[in-house]
């Protein structure tokens, strides 16, 4: 439909032209007038951050924050809008790593075992498209892989053992599987990791990297639960084509006996091998995935422990860590001799977990893993690509004129007040 300045300005027309000239006019401006068809979806412009995140007091429900992100925007760090679930908060958890082509952003409160699908596609209004708990026979998801058809790769670490008409009364088994789930939340196959020849280990997987150019995907076993971090050390190959289980292997054992504890995060390097991060403050370097015969070698070791998601940028690996109160970059050109060229330290109580990238804005974001105080802020940070210097990115602020986003007792769009909890964060496309 004409606007009426349009309107306005034909009448105008027709006053002052010949009556050919201005019928031409006339079918210029209808065959041009944009039509959007009624199925056709609307997307606000702008660049934002996706932060899932709980009740930091474990009192209220786990909810999606929207957050400007679009540094040229004069809202650059302000909230935008909430989007409440009914799910109690026990422990908010894993999103995606990056966003998804779809739009349709998987998240998880582990502890409560139940992932909700969130449809992000218009990042004002986002909407909960469905959500699951257990399933092909197993329970807990934990990390979420996207795979070359546009399906989630999901780890999850437990299989039922027992026939309690309850779930969350059974028994946690000692090994669990890999679930391939569409965009509507339907299982599409699924595979065992349990291996014979590991019989008494615990196998409980963690998380994944796909290899889509090798047939391959790399998942790691490491525990949620504290009382068997030190139990699973191994990593697992697969053949993606059909979800074979070709190898299982330990991780390589240091000189300090201690940093190849808990492996979590495989991450692909440049050069094709994978590097995983460790609970440990391990980095452990995995070849040969396409071989009958993988290996692990420490390459790395980071300061104290609980070091959390790392991201790799180029030749930079970019990796949190608790006991620095910061990020620690190592340039990985040479990935079997990893070396630190930057570190980034925010303040001396906060205990960086989460990290993640975006290219379009060239930006790092950190969460924390603390549920209270000044650990509760959000913040973006730049990397150099030439030197892997980090920066803090002053110019991302919250309402309350400080550097970062604040999660910390304030009152939310859908109506809550309170202290969140945030954990995984993802930019939008």
């Amino acid at each position: 439909m004409l606007s009426r300045y349009n309107k306005q300005l034909l009448l105008m027309l027709r006053n002052s032209m010949p009556r050919c000239l201005f019928a031409f006019v006339l079918l210029f401006c209808v065959v041009n007038v944009p039509v959007q068809s009624q199925d056709q979806k609307t997307t606000a412009p702008g660049h934002y951050l996706f932060a899932w995140a709980g009740d930091a007091a474990l009192k209220g429900n786990d909810f999606l924050a929207v957050i400007d992100a679009d540094p040229s925007s004069p809202s650059y760090g302000h909230l935008v809008t909430t989007l409440a679930t009914d799910q109690p908060t026990m422990r908010v958890h894993h999103t995606e790593y990056t966003m998804p082509a779809s739009g349709m952003l998987f998240a998880n409160d582990h502890d409560a075992g139940r992932t909700f699908i969130f449809d992000v596609r218009d990042p004002l209004h986002p909407k909960i498209a469905t959500s699951f708990t257990d399933m092909a026979g197993y329970m807990h998801p934990h990390s979420y892989l996207r795979l070359p058809n546009g399906h989630v790769l999901a780890t999850f670490q437990h299989a039922h053992h027992g026939a309690s008409p309850e779930p969350s009364e059974e028994p946690m088994g000692t090994t669990g599987g890999l679930v391939e789930i569409d965009d509507q939340g339907k299982v599409i196959r699924s595979a065992s990791n349990a291996d014979p020849a590991f019989a008494g280990a615990l196998l409980t997987p963690y998380s994944l990297v796909v290899l889509p150019d090798l047939d391959r995907i790399v998942s790691t076993n490491s525990s949620m639960h504290l009382d068997d971090i030190f139990a699973g050390v191994t990593y697992q190959v697969w053949r993606l084509s059909d979800l074979k289980l070709l190898k299982t292997a330990y991780f390589d054992v240091g000189e300090n006996r201690y940093a190849q504890i808990s492996p979590e995060e495989p991450r692909l390097a440049p050069d094709g091998s994978i590097f995983v991060q460790t609970l440990g403050c391990g980095l452990e370097r995995i070849t040969g995935v396409n071989t009958d015969e993988p290996r692990s070698q420490l390459v790395y070791t980071f300061p104290g422990n609980w070091c959390g998601v790392p991201t790799i940028v180029g030749h930079y690996l970019v990796q949190s860590a608790a006991a620095t109160h910061g990020l620690i970059v190592l340039d990985i050109t040479n990935a079997a001799r990893p070396v630190e060229v930057s570190r980034l330290k925010l303040s001396d109580t906060y205990r960086p977990h989460w990290t993640g990238w975006d290219a379009k804005t060239q930006r790092l974001v950190v969460t924390s893993s603390m549920t209270s105080g000044p650990g509760e802020r959000l913040y973006l940070m730049k990397l150099d690509p030439a030197t892997g210097a980090l920066t803090l990115d002053d110019s991302f602020r919250d309402t309350d004129g400080k550097i970062g986003f604040s999660f910390a007792n304030r009152e939310w769009p859908h109506g809550w007040n309170g202290s969140g909890l945030p954990h995984g964060v993802v930019f939008s496309r």
